[in-house]
């Protein structure tokens, strides 16, 4: 059974976390450009321990109190989107990469393209930190829930970036 909540957040607006009964399976925010729609056999459900315990760790995230997330994934894909999710989820808090060497770091690296569509899928945006992922010399490109919101993420991580 696929539960779900929405959470708020000051920062971010709104973010819909999915989960079936042991896993999160997602985190999108509003108007996600891949985001799922709500279907007819999900329960809302806020009080789901795994949907509790995520949006406490985003919460303490988005408040500069936690770098790391405890809450167990599960994550649907293709083997090629999981090898970049796992490539995103190594890259260390205040840290970035390039599309370039996130394809590299997945085993392809002449797949940059495919790296950054597999990035935009990524169902555990914030957890599995693609905001960590940009473009060549640094650009803040490419990013499923806007460049406004991975400014202000990256913004958490590196605070030098908000003064820009």
């Amino acid at each position: 059974m696929t539960s779900y909540t929405t959470i708020q957040t000051p920062l971010l607006g709104d973010l819909m976390l999915v989960a079936n009964p042991t896993h999160l399976t997602g985190i999108y925010f509003t108007n996600h450009k891949h985001g799922p729609e709500i279907h007819k056999d999900w329960v809302h459900n806020p009080k789901h321990p795994v949907l509790v315990q995520a949006a406490e760790e985003l919460q303490e995230y988005l408040r500069g109190q936690r770098t790391t997330f405890s809450v167990p994934l599960h994550a649907a894909g293709t083997d090629f989107q999981k090898k970049v999710w796992q490539q995103i989820a190594r890259i260390p808090f205040g840290e970035t990469i390039t599309y370039s060497e996130l394809a590299r770091r997945a085993g392809a690296p002449e797949a940059i393209r495919a790296a950054g569509a597999a990035t935009g899928r990524n169902p555990h945006s914030i957890i599995v930190p693609c905001h960590r992922v940009v473009g060549k010399n640094g650009a803040l490109t490419g990013y499923a829930g806007s460049l406004d919101r991975k400014k202000r993420l990256l913004g958490i991580e590196m605070p030098a970036l908000l003064n820009d």
